[in-house]
């Protein structure tokens, strides 16, 4: 659960093909958003897209509020509804484009702007177009995360998820791995070489 050099291989892959620092590969696609959740408290918010897969918003609706964490689901299609979205204790943006199911396309790069200027941080699920045909690091975005049971994978004979920070982000990385070691979310290493 803690290291293991089959994982640590499809880690450093991973991390390569996005152009990140870090990676942890999770046992579900799911698993990887629940760890990284725990990087928010009580009292944050959030702000993600109104059509965004299904689990996600299922977590993001019904789970995490019952911690004290919003969200709040906008089009986020359209900017102004993104940065009418913010408040004084947002800490998240979530990015998923092209969203699941509808394929909606957002300016990954303007969210970014609208972010950084308020200290926010980003988050992209990159599951649907993978690293082959988009790198959200080059826009600054600060962690990527894939469910890797669909197109990473390519084979479907697996499940899987992973987490990949920014070159610049080492401290979100320090956090990540607590979360990812006390929770448990790890996939195994039979999964990793089935990758």
């Amino acid at each position: 659960r803690v290291d293991n050099p089959t994982r640590l291989g499809l880690e450093e892959n991973l991390a390569a093909l996005e152009g990140g620092e870090k990676a942890w590969a999770t046992c579900t696609g799911m698993a990887a958003i629940t760890t990284t959740l725990f990087l928010f408290q009580k009292g944050d918010h959030l702000v993600a897209g109104n059509d965004i897969y299904g689990g996600t918003y299922r977590l993001f609706a019904d789970v995490i509020p019952r911690m004290g964490i919003e969200v709040s689901f906008v089009d986020m299609r359209d900017l102004e509804n993104v940065k009418q979205a913010l408040r004084p204790e947002t800490k998240g943006i979530w990015i998923e484009t092209p969203s699941n199911p509808l394929l909606n396309i957002i300016d990954i790069q303007a969210i970014v702007a609208i972010a950084q200027d308020k200290k926010i941080l980003t988050i992209a699920d990159n599951t649907f177009l993978s690293p082959y045909f988009q790198k959200p690091f080059e826009f600054g975005v600060d962690i990527v995360l894939h469910s890797t049971t669909k197109y990473l994978n390519g084979h479907s004979d697996i499940v899987g998820g992973a987490i990949i920070v920014n070159q610049d982000r080492s401290e979100l990385g320090n956090e990540i791995n607590h979360y990812y070691n006390a929770l448990g979310t790890a996939c195994s290493p039979y999964d990793a070489w089935q990758f």
